[in-house]
């Protein structure tokens, strides 16, 4: 390698030891384009609209409607859909505890000698005096305190972080062509138009995932909220809606929102649990074989253990966001391995059409020459 090429290699190993440092506010800054880009579809297609009714509304005009609808669809499902789900998810929260002291019953009735690791003997309590109870209460008063302004603090961390996801998204649904230049700077002149390109097959990926997993949680939830309601389960509305909910984490997600319908169920008897639990097997198997490859796009979709392993790697180095996260940065990833990598890289001899990385034999591209045409507006 000569000098110069060792002096880039450096470079970009020092890069990525930055953004290493700096990973919660790049996944951040990622939310918030994710969510330009949801805003931005829909900016476009209000100046589509426009365009097929005659209409010029500019995308100074389209940016403020679009944030308006969003504010009223806010306002809308605050004040319609939240209420009663907050109801019924504390009458359901309540039901848990009496759930599991089921469960607990049930298993004393099949074992006649519990094995050690089920509690279910019945624990005889002493009461404390008062000189006990004196002088475990500063301790417990102090970790009362403590946990009491964690939870503040960790609160305000996450209503700064929402708020800080907002701005950015809105800054970059304003101009995005300036962002996306200033973006794009950070590559060799030579392959800016490359990865001009390669950012909008990235855009109209997110978008075909953010349609498809949209669709599919409606589907989920209408079948659970069905079949929840022929079983004749309480709290439809909110099972459903979590279902929904918990759809845009997938493998782990459709786990976790079976819990609180058969945490009910076991509450009225044993078969409807067993038939909450066939419920969502068979709800979760036609969502994912039959419907979402029907509705996600063939460049979208990705194998299951793909899906899993990026919940896992995203998660583990990322937290909780991570794994929320873990399927748009699958599919960027993949978008990007794909077409800088795999095309770019390794078949390049095989297609002509693709562009080398060799600088020297293709014309430095400045950022000037990158206009509006061949250029998206996310």
């Amino acid at each position: 390698m000569k000098f110069g090429n060792w002096v880039g290699l450096f470079c970009l190993i020092v890069s990525l030891i930055i953004l290493w440092q700096f990973r919660q506010i790049v996944l951040l800054i990622f939310t918030s384009v994710v969510l330009s880009i949801a805003l931005n579809s829909l900016v476009r297609w209000l100046q589509d609209f426009g365009k097929q009714r005659k209409i010029n509304i500019s995308r100074s005009r389209a940016v403020p409607i679009s944030l308006g609808l969003v504010f009223l669809f806010s306002l809308l499902f605050l004040g319609l859909v939240l209420p009663p789900f907050l109801s019924q998810f504390q009458k359901l929260i309540a039901l848990v505890p009496i759930a599991i002291n089921k469960v607990l019953e049930l298993l004393d009735l099949f074992f006649e000698n519990p094995p050690g690791w089920l509690p279910l003997d019945r624990i005889e309590l002493e009461l404390p005096n008062l000189t006990e109870i004196t002088q475990q209460f500063g301790p417990f008063a102090q970790d009362i305190l403590g946990n009491f302004f964690d939870f503040f603090g960790n609160s305000l961390t996450v209503l700064l972080q929402i708020l800080l996801i907002l701005i950015f998204a809105v800054m970059f649904l304003a101009n995005p062509l300036a962002y996306r230049k200033l973006f794009l700077t950070l590559f060799p002149s030579f392959y800016r138009r490359r990865t001009d390109e390669i950012l909008d097959r990235c855009e109209l990926a997110l978008i075909s995932w953010m349609r498809g997993i949209c669709i599919n949680s409606l589907f989920v939830s209408i079948c659970c909220g069905v079949g929840l309601l022929f079983i004749g389960i309480p709290f439809v509305f909110t099972h459903a809606l979590l279902a929904a909910v918990f759809n845009f984490m997938p493998n782990i997600g459709p786990a976790a929102s079976v819990a609180f319908p058969l945490s009910v169920a076991l509450l009225e008897s044993p078969w409807q649990a067993i038939a909450v639990i066939v419920l969502y097997i068979i709800v979760q198997n036609l969502e994912s074989y039959w419907f979402s490859p029907m509705i996600m796009q063939k460049q979208v979709s990705l194998l299951p253990a793909a899906t899993l392993t990026a919940q896992i790697f995203f998660a583990t180095f990322f937290g909780f966001l991570g794994l929320v996260l873990a399927l748009p940065l699958a599919v960027v990833t993949k978008t990007w391995i794909e077409e800088a990598w795999i095309k770019d890289v390794l078949d390049r001899d095989k297609d002509t059409s693709i562009p080398t990385l060799k600088p020297t034999q293709y014309p430095q591209i400045p950022l000037e020459s990158i206009t509006v045409e061949n250029t998206r507006d996310s």
